[in-house]
């Protein structure tokens, strides 16, 4: 029971990195983006490219993961978003564009095939990122099968975490982001530059979802579509939890992972799903607003 429990931990770190990158963005921008997925694509083929061509572990892949997306992040903001604030729909359909685009973009290499130009790590086939072998190896801690690569997630989740709280609830930077969440025009009145700090947010917020892209290449194959079926568990978190609360996405996480995992390893994946989305119903029929949704004043 230990190891299915401890499973559906790894599985929640992961779906708790790529919640709280939408979380924090929908909170402070009021956007939808549902390219979020495609970034956790990008941070898994960094990661498989900078295997490959750069001789990079993971260890060295997860802070570049995070600098390349959070920099394709800023640039759909830039391009994009910037244009489209306080339109919800528009900008649901443009991020649902620009999701396509990554996509096929991969599929095409960047568009070198046309040039008879192939490369490795890239395209449609699949891809797999190297695990270093001491961290795919179990080991015995009191009698409990300790899994070191899902341990590694679990603190690599529990690090970013709480770096995403100091920096929320403890820098300046943080006060003026929840300030935008509760009321993005009062913030620019008292003379916040809610632009800058807008991209900045989607800039972090990205990511952490090239890191979480990272972390689930360990265990998945990567492939130009990958980012389609998390993006999707990542609103329903958002969407339970309360949209901008930190904590209840760390709840609604662990709660959705734990069911998601346990559910799976006694029936499978399909029927584990099924559960999890009836659980999502019933919470949004009892609670509309999320779990831990802001108090209106």
């Amino acid at each position: 029971m230990f190891e299915v429990l401890f499973i559906g931990l790894s599985l929640t770190s992961v779906l708790l990195l790529i919640a709280l990158g939408l979380s924090i963005t929908y909170g402070a921008m009021g956007v939808i983006n549902m390219a979020h997925g495609e970034l956790v694509m990008i941070g898994a083929y960094t990661a498989v490219l900078a295997g490959i061509h750069l001789g990079f572990n993971i260890f060295l892949s997860l802070p570049l993961a995070f600098v390349v997306a959070a920099l394709v992040g800023l640039l759909i903001e830039r391009v994009v978003i910037r244009r489209l604030y306080g339109r919800i729909i528009d900008t649901l359909l443009a991020t649902w564009g620009v999701a396509i685009i990554l996509q096929q973009l991969i599929r095409l290499e960047f568009g070198l095939t046309f040039f008879g130009i192939s490369i490795e790590g890239l395209g449609p086939g699949l891809q797999n990122m190297r695990v270093p072998t001491f961290m795919m190896e179990p080991f015995d801690l009191m009698g409990l099968s300790i899994q070191p690569y899902r341990t590694f997630i679990l603190c690599v989740t529990i690090l970013l975490t709480a770096l995403t709280w100091y920096l929320v609830y403890r820098t300046a930077i943080g006060v003026q982001v929840r300030a935008i969440m509760r009321n993005p025009q009062m913030a620019a009145a008292c003379g916040i530059d809610v632009r800058r700090v807008s991209a900045l947010t989607f800039a972090y917020g990205s990511g952490l979802a090239g890191v979480a892209g990272v972390l689930l290449a360990g265990f998945r194959t990567v492939m130009p579509d990958m980012g389609a079926t998390v993006v999707v568990d990542g609103f329903l978190v958002v969407v339970v939890g309360g949209v901008g609360s930190l904590l209840g996405t760390i709840l609604s996480s662990a709660l959705l992972g734990q069911i998601n995992g346990i559910v799976s390893v006694f029936s499978n994946d399909i029927i584990a799903r099924a559960v999890v989305f009836g659980v999502v119903i019933a919470i949004i029929l009892w609670r509309p607003r999320g779990l831990f949704s802001f108090k209106s004043r």
